[in-house]
């Protein structure tokens, strides 16, 4: 979901700062951790509506939670979207209802309804879910009832709305580290991609933060560049007029670290993309780009060849100028690398 303007996801997940990952401060970050959900107030009557925010603002929650509760479990669907609908609003709109609806044990009968078959009840579930997990203490009880093949399953055939949520949800319960590999492990990051690939802006930017998350994880890199990652990271980063130029590129920094994703940005062509970021990107894409193709050149002259082609040495000399001093240190590393000899004869890795 876009959550702009909440507090950065790097410091929130206790994952490296942008200054650590490559040069760039962390005081402006393109990724931003999740808020409830946005997807717009569920149709209700006055006096439901009325009846939610009168039990927000005064200590009648409580009976309200527990009535809700036990709806959840209602052989009546209208009455187990009602109440998932309501249980959304209340988790949304106060924070200290969180614990509340979790403690009445609302988390495991909203993990059934994210398994049903009526896409509008499953969306409700996905959304209330989603705002649980906003609540740090909920997290490990989510993940521990079973959540995570549930939202798996809704970020593969959900409704848009379902799919944005859940990997939302995804990403609040990936910033456990076990819950990381778990994911990683059901299927999430093919769907993710798809989302990323296919989806609203807003469902891009949650796909895209999650996979950042996600992509801590080694093996989880892989798996996204096996689910064809490259491509659509490619085409948002050429897009230097986008929103989500940043966010693209701050993951192709990460997955470049194993050689499946090296290998798979020079085939779909991403080198020229990188290069023109560095000439003509905000002096953070600028060093984000040239981190980048550091990375690149380091075991690999055929690459430093296809860089040089492309004219990346004037725009890296004047980044020189103007970077950080740590970006300074990798430009001049990575100038010096492209002035070795690229002869058949030279020594090259390649790709591996």
């Amino acid at each position: 979901m876009d959550t702009d303007s909440v507090p950065s996801i790097f410091n929130y997940l206790g994952l490296p700062k942008f200054a650590d990952l490559s040069l760039v401060n962390d005081d402006s970050s393109a990724f931003s951790d999740c808020n409830s959900d946005t997807s717009g107030e569920f149709q209700a009557a006055s006096g439901q509506i009325r009846r939610i925010v009168l039990a927000c603002a005064s200590d009648e929650s409580d009976e309200l939670i527990s009535h809700l509760v036990t709806n959840l479990s209602s052989s009546n669907v209208d009455e187990r979207k009602q109440a998932a609908m309501e249980i959304r609003l209340l988790a949304k709109n106060k924070p200290e209802n969180r614990i509340k609806i979790a403690e009445a044990g609302a988390i495991k009968p909203l993990i059934s309804i994210i398994s049903s078959n009526d896409a509008q009840l499953q969306e409700y579930g996905v959304t209330a879910i989603l705002n649980l997990s906003l609540c740090d203490e909920n997290k490990e009880e989510i993940a521990s009832c079973g959540a995570i093949k549930p939202l798996v399953n809704a970020l593969k055939i959900g409704t848009s709305i379902a799919k944005e949520n859940a990997a939302c949800a995804l990403l609040r319960l990936a910033q456990i580290e076990d819950n990381t590999i778990t994911i990683g492990l059901s299927g999430a990051i093919p769907p993710l991609v798809s989302l990323l690939e296919g989806g609203s802006l807003r469902g891009k930017k949650d796909a895209c933060t999650a996979l950042y998350s996600l992509c801590s994880l080694r093996e989880n890199k892989v798996k996204a560049v096996e689910a064809g990652i490259m491509k659509p990271l490619v085409e948002m980063v050429a897009d230097l007029g986008s929103n989500m130029v940043d966010k693209a590129a701050f993951v192709l920094m990460m997955l470049v670290s194993v050689p499946e994703a090296r290998a798979a940005l020079v085939e779909e062509g991403g080198i020229p993309v990188i290069v023109e970021m560095v000439e003509m990107g905000t002096q953070r894409q600028k060093e984000i780009a040239m981190s980048i193709l550091l990375r690149l050149c380091e075991d690999c002259s055929s690459c430093r060849t296809i860089v040089c082609r492309e004219g990346a040495i004037p725009p890296l000399i004047a980044l020189s100028q103007t970077g950080t001093s740590r970006a300074k240190r990798k430009v001049e590393s990575l100038i010096e690398l492209l002035r070795q000899p690229r002869s058949a004869n030279a020594s090259d890795k390649h790709i591996r």
